[in-house]
């Protein structure tokens, strides 16, 4: 039997317990408990009750005395990065903020085909040590489930060389990382037929290879006027479900169309949906499909937000992921854009831990994360604050000084 610990006294326990999947939240549903414990035993948690009870119930656990006020919430789980790529988009940032348009700056050698051949010029072992950086990053924020896209490569061998670095990444950090192959971001370039020929050249000779090496079970796509369209990426779609891999999509970014096919085909999450009206957000709230904003996009791109309040009122489930990128989203900071989008949508603070949590586990398929209760995996983040709500009001500066990853501490500055 593996050694019970318990970790407290906690000021504030955020459980995140009783919260629905979908819909709007009050802070009032908040389940707080105050001088309280968190009772692990391996890599799961046993018990969340008050402090002075566990140390009684349980006088043989193993005791981490904390000294001072913290609050406790889970883990964050960040359901959409591309934090695997090689080089820098600076000059694209500059450009843009000059006033130079997407095309302008394509044209001028930028764009992600920029860091497609940034990325491909780089050997594998290399773009896995920049992935763990960027989620080691990450996990001493607070983010303890990370998602990781390939989609810099766009060739089969290319596209490999990005899923076997990621895989081979996992082992350079505590945080998980979820894979995902997006290999359906754009036509390549040096692609010499059609669309289509991309699409079926990836789904015959990539797809098997991912099951057959187990690099991953999810597959997205861009589903855009600069991507693919619609018509163009459901053959492809319908071919990885047909395997047994999940989907999700990039939906709605700029123009509509993306979210409808991830309604219709059941995928996991629809990501962007800046440009989603009263039709999709109505679709997204009948479905089952996480709806999941990207703040860093809208704030790295300079248009506007993810319709989330109105997602929420319709009663969809929405997430916030921080899309980390080298070219549109480059903060890579998910409580900052989580509580910079909160004060633009007017989200409650329950609505926007429980998009950081529970309900961006659930774009991953994930259900044994993202609540402070008994069975789910002991991944919590401490704040050194005596009140929950200081956390979004510092906007991203108030980092956690510790970080719990599967029962064991993975960072802290506690000391």
């Amino acid at each position: 039997m593996p050694m019970k610990k318990l970790i407290g006294p906690i000021r504030q326990v955020l459980t995140l317990d009783q919260l629905p999947l979908k819909g709007a939240l009050r802070d009032e549903q908040l389940e707080i408990l105050s001088q309280a414990g968190i009772l692990i035993e391996g890599e799961h948690i046993l018990k969340v009750t008050s402090w002075a009870e566990l140390k009684q119930e349980f006088p043989e656990a193993e005791i981490h005395e904390l000294v001072g006020d913290y609050v406790a919430l889970p883990g964050m789980v960040d359901c959409h990065t591309h934090l695997c790529f090689g080089g820098s988009r600076a000059r694209d940032f500059a450009l843009r903020n000059a006033g130079k348009t997407y095309l302008e700056i394509a044209q001028a050698g930028g764009g992600i085909w920029d860091t497609v051949s940034q990325t491909r010029s780089l050997d594998q072992e290399t773009l896995a040590s920049i992935a763990a950086k960027h989620a080691n990053r990450l996990l001493s924020e607070g983010v303890t489930t990370i998602e990781v896209k390939s989609g810099y490569g766009l060739s089969v061998a290319e596209e490999l060389k990005m899923l076997r670095a990621i895989q081979q990444a996992s082992a350079q950090t505590a945080a998980d990382l979820i894979s995902t192959c997006l290999a359906a971001h754009l036509c390549p370039k040096d692609w010499k037929g059609s669309q289509a020929d991309y699409l079926n050249e990836i789904a015959s000779k990539l797809f098997p290879v991912l099951q057959a090496e187990n690099l991953c079970t999810r597959i997205d796509a861009f589903v855009e006027k600069s991507a693919f369209s619609p018509e163009e990426i459901l053959p492809y779609l319908k071919k990885a479900q047909q395997m047994g891999f999940d989907l999700t999509i990039h939906a709605d970014q700029f123009s509509c169309g993306g979210s409808q096919v991830a309604v219709a085909l059941g995928a996991r999450s629809a990501d962007h949906l800046e440009a989603s009206g009263e039709v999709e957000i109505q679709a997204l709230a009948q479905s089952s499909t996480v709806a999941v904003a990207l703040p860093g996009a809208s704030i790295g791109l300079g248009m506007a937000f993810t319709p989330a309040r109105k997602l929420l009122d319709q009663g969809a489930i929405l997430a916030i992921a921080s899309d980390w990128n080298p070219g549109s989203a480059p903060m890579g900071d998910l409580l900052a854009q989580a509580s910079i989008l909160a004060t633009f949508e007017k989200l409650s603070t329950a609505e926007v831990l429980a998009g950081i949590t529970f309900r961006a586990a659930a774009a991953l398929g994930l259900t044994d994360r993202g609540k402070l209760t008994e069975g789910q995996l002991a991944d919590f983040i401490l704040f050194p604050t005596a009140d929950y709500r200081e956390i979004l009001y510092q906007q991203g500066k108030m980092k956690p000084v510790e970080v719990w990853k599967k029962g064991r501490v993975v960072q802290s500055t506690r000391y």
